[in-house]
């Protein structure tokens, strides 16, 4: 992990000739696309997670509490991102939707954009948070909130959430990172993701593709450092909350 990470940060000071320098940092920096490229990916990274966490949540929460035979059916559908590339995604969702609002405008594509990134943290987000509903016992926690004349949505954003946040957090980070770094998708549905830049800076640049891959690899920790803070503001145990 280490030696490649201090091979390319070495790499990335020898712009200059003879000298140590971080002419290749301040050129990345100064450059404008650098910072609407990673900002643009970073607002995905965190609508993805957002639209993964409502969607896998409920349905897992669902599946453990009224379908358990489901799950093994469940769990194949959310592996699939894994054995489909995402070239073959893309085309996919491309030839599906061609001709419609979704193709037609950039805020279709990029609601397409999305949807792929959604379907690519299934894997990731659904075992997360599986395990962490399996870790407490969603059915007692339910009835509980239940007899305390709270309704399926009180139960679900009151009771469930609060207490499967850490195995979310942990998914999330991980499709964050994916996001982040994408780069089939985002091209082919030519969206100014952060993951096209860095492929076109690297075949034009020597020196600038090191110093990108150095400040994304730290911005991305940085946030991913970030989400973890305000999970741990998150309230950590579980709460019932009743209605008169």
């Amino acid at each position: 992990f280490f030696v490649p990470l201090y091979a390319t940060i070495q790499f990335s000071l020898q712009a200059k000739k003879g000298q140590l320098s971080l002419t290749a940092y301040q050129n990345v920096l100064q450059s404008p696309e650098f910072f609407r490229s990673f900002s643009f990916s970073f607002q995905t990274a965190i609508l993805t997670i957002l639209v993964s966490a409502l969607l896998i949540v409920p349905t897992s929460y669902w599946v453990n509490l009224r379908l358990p035979r489901m799950r093994p059916v469940i769990e194949f559908l959310t592996l699939l991102p894994i054995v489909v590339p995402a070239v073959v995604l893309v085309f996919a969702l491309i030839r599906t939707y061609n001709r419609t609002a979704l193709t037609d405008s950039r805020n279709g594509t990029y609601a397409l954009l999305i949807g792929a990134y959604v379907m690519l943290s299934f894997p990731y987000m659904y075992r997360a948070v599986d395990t962490g509903l399996r870790s407490i016992n969603a059915r007692v926690l339910t009835e509980a909130a239940q007899s305390l004349g709270a309704g399926w949505v009180t139960v679900l954003f009151r009771v469930i959430f609060p207490n499967v946040y850490i195995a979310l957090l942990s998914g999330a980070f991980i499709t964050f990172a994916i996001v982040m770094g994408e780069f089939t998708i985002a091209s082919l549905l030519s969206q100014p993701a952060f993951g096209p830049y860095m492929n076109l800076l690297s075949s034009s640049k020597v020196y600038e593709p090191s110093a990108l891959a150095i400040i994304s690899f730290a911005l991305t920790w940085a946030a991913i450092g970030a989400l973890e803070l305000v999970g741990r503001r998150l309230p950590g145990r579980a709460r019932i909350v009743g209605t008169r």
